[in-house]
């Protein structure tokens, strides 16, 4: 099987296109995983849901055709509520797709099949892969291959995604099922005798009851008169039953006489759903009441209602020890080699009587400004090794699940947390994450919180300020500040609860709590490479070509180049600016500018405090101590370096959050509101901090 792309940008259409395949199931079943085996592509893949949020292609070149393969977003149904629900229903009802793989979790058949019995009534083909089978056999569960397939008229497949197991047959059977218009010999065994006038027994693996059943047989024929080009007239007759909004909306009927009291009947065709996978679990699986033992024994403590909470706070820490002190052990040769390059770079141009301004620009700008953003690769190096370990692991979902009940207080769900803990990678993806809510309303409130979670990005800064002000305590302070950011989001959001007069919309969450697994090497070296390469491209990019602007700046005035940074332009924009920070404690001209440039991006504040005190190798022991010294010269204390740093974590958030909230809201105002409100936000904090908190810091 040769891949032909890894991955295709989501509107890309191919020509030369033979058959289009949909990868659809449950939120970790293990769909993304096996869309990599086939294509290749290195996508992100976690244990816990929100991971895939819109579809994303490949291609593949196998059996003499040219295969477009799409992985859709995780999702428990096609009810069309949330962003997932959306995108995976009309991608599969444009009549794009031509085979369906229903990616199945074998040790969660029962759950998985609801979506399953959907797919079905969209009369498109579907095929089974039947995943992690490694974990029915660990718990002594069997499945009944050949009953399964019996009972649902599809083809079923048993895969195992990340060993690359099966692969080749369920490609097979998705290409051989191409066209297949009826579902393969259903045999079902009911309890009940149903009398229609046709055999639905031999058409659909899921029959309703005579009630629903002739409440279909009184709506077909009305699309029939009124839509004589649909296809599939029995799934738009159900979904008018269940008074899918969308459907009703755009194939409207007279249902008078079939909703008497004007009530659908979701709740019912949901429940006989739901009996009919008893019948299919009964029947197939063997051994049913075997659970996860470990699992079990470990949710007892993790997904308590008093001590879930305790035990999350207690894991963050071991993350910010790991983080400090291994990462401190392996920056040291970083900064090792920051300071050979810029004194060998120094020397170099010195010889060749370069100019002050070039050499100032060299090795001030560049090698200072970016350099000081690489040596803090390790500390970030550990930071998402220890993420990837929780996520992969299966216990972030944990962390959702146990913040429901303080999230149902504040007017949310507990899924709307998930956006927030995304948000200690990137405030990026998180904000994306918010499409997982099923109410505009909810999304704007959690969009407007998200970024007062402390990103990768703010790591820099706590690291160097902590470390320099701090010393043996400075883990301890860097934690502190994640946790002001966690109670602020909640704060906020407690307020907005009482100020918001449309009330609460949301729903109780519904989210997965996978079984805890050893996380995959090759999961989590995706996971860590990935967040890497976005900070080293940031560095190469957007951190470079603010470095080299704040270093201008800071270095031109009315009088052309100078050496001194006081007769410079930047100098004259930061003292201008001076007396408004002056109430927080960051009344200093060289602060005040290194805010505005972290705007960009927040580790433009720490390049251009490098250049604005002229410190090279500023992470290093000897760079932090000439630049404590050169801090505290102008009056510059631990306290100020803490409103420093909690200042930094609430304000503005980066350029490419403001534009990824515009993109999900759709309203250049609301940007706008979330951007005033984080900096008031932060303003006040830091002024009650400085003006409350001296006495700590003395």
């Amino acid at each position: 099987m040769k891949s032909l792309h890894s991955i295709l940008p989501h509107h890309t259409t191919q020509n030369k296109t033979d058959l289009t395949i949909g990868f659809i199931g449950n939120p970790n079943c293990g769909k993304t995983t096996l869309f990599n085996a086939f294509t290749g592509a290195n996508l992100k893949v976690a244990n816990w849901p929100g991971v895939t949020v819109e579809k994303v292609e490949g291609a593949i070149h196998s059996h003499n055709r040219n295969i477009r393969l799409v992985d859709l977003p995780g999702t428990y149904s096609l009810t069309s509520y949330t962003m997932e629900e959306t995108v995976a229903r009309n991608f599969i009802l444009s009549g794009e797709v031509d085979v369906i793989i229903n990616v199945v979790d074998a040790s969660a058949l029962e759950r998985s099949l609801y979506l399953t019995l959907q797919l079905l009534e969209l009369g498109k083909p579907v095929v089974m892969a039947l995943n992690m089978m490694d974990i029915v056999l660990k718990r002594g569960m069997e499945i009944d291959l050949h009953r399964l397939p019996e009972m649902l008229g599809i083809p079923v497949i048993p895969v195992s995604a990340r060993k690359r197991m099966g692969l080749d047959i369920l490609l097979h059977a998705a290409i051989h099922h191409q066209g297949a218009k009826t579902p393969d010999p259903i045999i079902h065994e009911h309890k009940e005798t149903f009398e229609h006038k046709h055999d639905h027994h031999q058409e659909f693996a899921m029959v309703y009851s005579d009630f629903i059943e002739d409440k279909i047989d009184q709506i077909i024929p009305r699309l029939q008169e009124k839509y004589p080009n649909l296809i599939n007239y029995r799934y738009y007759a159900i979904k008018t039953l269940e008074g899918d909004h969308e459907i009703s909306s755009k194939y409207p009927i007279d249902t008078q006489d079939i909703f008497p009291d004007g009530k659908n009947f979701e709740a019912r065709i949901i429940n006989e759903k739901y009996d009919f996978i008893d019948d299919v679990i009964t029947e197939v699986l063997v051994n049913k009441e075997r659970q996860d033992k470990l699992t079990e024994k470990i949710d007892k403590v993790f997904t308590h209602p008093f001590f879930g909470i305790p035990a999350f706070l207690a894991i963050m820490a071991v993350v910010f020890i790991l983080t400090f002190n291994f990462g401190d052990f392996i920056k040291g040769f970083f900064e090792i080699a920051i300071d050979l390059i810029s004194t060998k770079a120094s020397d170099y141009l010195s010889s060749l009587n370069a100019s002050p301004m070039f050499i100032s620009l060299i090795v001030e700008g560049i090698i200072g400004g970016v350099g000081v953003v690489i040596t803090f690769l390790p500390n970030l190096f550990v930071l998402f090794l220890a993420l990837a370990f929780l996520e992969d692991t299966g216990y972030m979902a944990r962390v959702a699940y146990v913040m429901e009940g303080i999230m149902k207080k504040l007017g949310l769900s507990g899924r709307a947390f998930i956006p927030m803990i995304l948000g200690f990678g990137c405030s990026v993806p998180a904000i994306m994450a918010t499409r997982a809510l099923e109410h505009r309303h909810d999304k704007l409130k959690v969009m407007l919180v998200t970024p007062f979670m402390s990103c990768n990005a703010r790591l820099t800064i706590y690291v160097l300020f902590s470390e320099m002000f701090f010393h043996e305590n400075a883990m301890i302070v860097a934690y502190s500040l994640y946790l002001i950011g966690i109670v602020v989001a909640l704060i906020v959001c407690f307020i907005l609860k009482f100020l918001d007069r449309k009330g609460s919309l949301t729903n109780y969450l519904l989210i997965e709590l996978p079984a805890y697994k050893l996380p995959d090497l090759h999961t989590v070296s995706i996971y860590v490479w990935d967040k890497l390469k976005d900070y080293l491209s940031k560095a190469g990019t957007t951190i470079f070509v603010m470095t080299l602007a704040v270093w201008a700046l800071l270095h031109f005035g009315s009088n052309g180049f100078t050496l001194s940074m006081s007769d410079s332009f930047g100098a004259v924009v930061g003292q201008a600016l001076s007396p408004l920070f002056a109430p927080l404690g960051l009344g200093f001209w060289q602060i005040v500018l290194a805010l505005i440039a972290g705007i960009v991006a927040k580790e433009v504040v720490v390049s251009s405090m490098a250049i604005l005190f002229s410190v090279v190798n500023a992470n290093s022991d000897v760079g932090m101590q000439i630049f404590a010294e050169q801090l505290q010269s102008i009056g510059f204390n631990s306290l100020n370096a803490y409103c420093l740093m909690v200042f930094c974590l609430l304000y503005i958030p980066c350029v490419a959050t403001l534009a990824t909230v515009k993109k999900e809201s759709g309203s250049f105002a609301y940007v706008a509101l979330s951007a005033s409100f984080q900096l008031v936000t932060a303003y006040v904090i830091t002024f009650i901090i400085y003006n409350t908190a001296g006495t700590l810091f003395l």
